[in-house]
């Protein structure tokens, strides 16, 4: 089963964010990665341009300034640009010094083995969004076509009920973000809420057929210190599965491991 539809930002997002941006250089050079990274082949400028809302002209300066930092690459016969290799330095600098992945990667390996699911690290970044950083395909029964890297919004699914449950945030400012989530089969935002007491009475939450139809979310939050949430364990499997193996158990091993985790990162959690 493909992520396509539901991980990345589209590209009226990125669009929106480079009109709302105080930096917008930055942001236009951010939104061009996003775009060239998600893209299965090259693109031209004029294609670039248009996807992104910006001038060409405006967006040759930007392509040009990252040809030259070696972050993209420009081919000369078919004057198509592309992700460089100069992304892969900056991405493994950041693997190196980030503590979550070298503790969380032997649970997720230990976890996803012993029930059978796919197993993601990921680090939340406030209410926009959260981004997959550690991976384990072990599960038998389902793989999610997912890579390290993959966006999704903050709020979706089950480490989205996490982060509203211990995130601290307003009931207004969760549902103005609730209504730009995209679901398979939707909740309602006052069954959501409810799921989001749930989560925050047992530890962990569960997306049972909610983001994904027929597939089942369970999600832990981590932290690194005390305050919102930074990271999360999740489990994802076919629901009828994991439903014979048991969500709660699945739920107690995930917060669990997730408390250990905390402690090892540094936080000091309430017991």
């Amino acid at each position: 089963m493909s992520d396509q539809a539901h991980d990345s930002p589209s590209t009226h997002d990125l669009s929106r964010a480079v009109e709302a941006s105080k930096a917008p250089a930055i942001s236009r050079a951010a939104a061009i990665l996003r775009l060239l990274g998600k893209s299965e082949a090259p693109l031209g400028v004029q294609a670039i341009a248009r996807e992104l809302g910006l001038v060409p002209s405006t967006c040759l300066y930007v392509l040009r300034a990252l040809v030259a930092e070696e972050l993209v690459a420009f081919e000369p016969h078919t004057k198509r640009y592309s992700l460089e290799a100069g992304v892969l330095t900056l991405a493994r600098q950041w693997l190196r010094r980030n503590q979550f992945n070298d503790l969380a990667q032997p649970m997720l390996d230990r976890i996803g083995h012993a029930h059978e699911v796919t197993m993601l690290g990921v680090q939340i970044v406030g209410l926009e969004h959260m981004v997959v950083v550690a991976l384990s395909q072990s599960g038998q029964n389902f793989r999610l076509s997912t890579q390290i890297g993959s966006r999704f919004p903050a709020l979706i699914s089950a480490t989205g009920r996490c982060l509203a449950a211990f995130g601290n945030y307003g009931e207004s400012e969760l549902e103005a973000r609730f209504d730009t989530l995209r679901w398979d089969e939707p909740p309602s935002f006052e069954d959501w809420m409810r799921q989001v007491a749930d989560t925050r009475r047992q530890g962990y939450a569960v997306d049972a057929g909610n983001y994904i139809s027929g597939v089942t979310v369970v999600a832990a939050p981590v932290w690194k210190a005390r305050g919102r949430p930074s990271h999360a364990l999740v489990a994802i499997g076919i629901g009828s599965a994991l439903r014979r193996g048991g969500v709660d158990e699945l739920g107690t091993v995930l917060l669990t491991a997730a408390r250990t985790l905390s402690e090892q990162m540094g936080a000091d959690l309430p017991r």
